[in-house]
Formats: C-alpha cells, sequence, structure tokens
C-alpha cells in the first residue's frame, strides 16, 4: 500500500533538535507537508486549525506529555481517529501498554532511522 506523500503530518517535540531529526527522516520517506507543535497544548490547537493525517508524539513534553496529548486527542470526536505514532526514549513495557490502552496506533523508540519510521508509518495506514 502506498502512502500519499502529501498527506499532512504533525509533529510534536519539546526538543527543537528532535523535530528536525524527525522533519528529515519524513522528507527522506517523502513526507512534505509537516507542521511542528513544542508542547501538548500547541498541538491540540494546531490539530484543530487544520486536519492532519498522522500525529508523530513524543512521550516525554512539559507541560503536556505526548501520553495526555493522545487522551485528548482520542476523546476528541473530530480528532479521535487520526493515527498516532509515539516516540519515546524508553521502551517500559507498562508505558507501551498505557498508550496501547489509550489507543496509540504505533511506537517508535529513539534512536531510529528513516526505515524504521517508514515501516511505522506503512503498518499505520495498513490498518
Amino acid at each position: 500500500m502506498t502512502i500519499d506523500p502529501s498527506i499532512p503530518i504533525l509533529i510534536v517535540d519539546d526538543y527543537k533538535t528532535m523535530i528536525r531529526i524527525i522533519r528529515n527522516l519524513l522528507k527522506q520517506i517523502g513526507f512534505e507537508d509537516v507542521d511542528e507543535a513544542a508542547d501538548g497544548s500547541e498541538a491540540l490547537a494546531k490539530l484543530r486549525q487544520k486536519k492532519y493525517s498522522l500525529i508523530i508524539s513524543d512521550w516525554n513534553m512539559e507541560p503536556m506529555t505526548g501520553y495526555e496529548l493522545l487522551k485528548e486527542v482520542r476523546s476528541d470526536m473530530q480528532l479521535s481517529k487520526t493515527p498516532f505514532i509515539m516516540v519515546t526514549a524508553e521502551s517500559k513495557t507498562e508505558n507501551v501498554i498505557a498508550a496501547k490502552k489509550a489507543g496509540v496506533n504505533n511506537y517508535i523508540v529513539k534512536p531510529f532511522n528513516a526505515q524504521t519510521l517508514k515501516s511505522k508509518i506503512d503498518s499505520v495506514f495498513a490498518e
């Protein structure tokens, strides 16, 4: 299945360098329409203004974590179906389980490369 490379993607991370890395990886895979938010509340504001086809969010952020953002997105009728990939530096089993229960579509542990990101995105859209 080929994903339309023109789909809008929102990256949420409070670490500018990580946003740049993910943006570059997405570009390598062919995605061009990429926006960014520095935290969960900024992300929610953007999600309510523009229709995104994918959210890639860091887990550890202040003041709103990626997990809290995920729960907000899933409880919002307008946003609840938006595919959500969580990025984290630690693969704690309880985090993975909590995120799955909250409705995350996929999970990426840092560091990762373009190939890993592509396969995670592919699997999300294959669901």
